[in-house]
C-alpha cells in the first residue's frame, strides 16, 4: 500500500524550510540514512526555490501564488516528489536544465537547481507550460534496512 501527502503554501522564500522539513518528516518511517535525508530535503529545496523566485517572478500579488508538495512512498523504498507551481512556466525546459543557465542574470543565482535535483535524485522529469506553471517530479529509491 502507498502512503501519500499533499500540502500547498504561500510562494514565498520562508516556505522553503516548511517544504525541507514535510518532506522529511514524511519519509522518516522509511529510516533514511543521513544522506539520504539530506538529499531529499536539498533537492526540495531546489524545486521550491525555482518555483518562488522564477516561477511566480514579476507577479505583483502573491497571495494567489501557491506552491503544492506531494509525497508518496512506494514499494521497495521509492519515494516520489512532486513539486508544482501555477506561474510563468518554462518556455524551454532542456534549456532550462543545463547547467549554469538562469533566466535571473542581476540576482547571483548559479543556475544549478536542477543539476542538483539530477545528482540527488534517481529520477528528475520536469513538465511545464507557458502562462501554466510547472511540475517538477523526482524519485528516489532508498536503501531499506528495516526491509519494508
Amino acid at each position: 500500500m502507498n502512503n501519500k501527502m499533499k500540502t500547498a503554501f504561500s510562494a514565498l522564500a520562508e516556505n522553503e524550510a516548511f517544504a525541507r522539513s514535510a518532506a522529511a518528516a514524511f519519509v522518516m518511517p522509511l529510516d533514511p540514512t543521513v544522506e539520504e535525508l539530506t538529499e531529499i530535503k536539498t533537492a526540495v529545496s531546489e524545486a521550491v526555490s525555482n518555483s518562488v523566485i522564477h516561477g511566480y517572478a514579476g507577479w505583483e500579488d502573491r497571495s494567489q501564488a501557491m506552491v503544492e508538495l506531494e509525497c508518496e512512498i512506494g514499494e521497495k523504498g521509492r519515494v516520489t516528489i512532486v513539486v508544482t507551481d501555477h506561474g510563468r512556466g518554462i518556455a524551454n525546459v532542456e534549456e532550462a536544465m543545463q547547467p549554469l543557465f538562469s533566466t535571473v542574470e542581476s540576482e547571483e543565482r548559479s543556475g544549478m537547481g536542477f543539476t542538483v535535483m539530477e545528482s540527488f535524485m534517481d529520477k528528475l522529469q520536469v513538465k511545464s507550460e507557458e502562462g501554466k506553471g510547472t511540475a517538477v517530479t523526482m524519485t528516489k529509491y532508498l536503501d531499506l534496512v528495516s526491509g519494508l
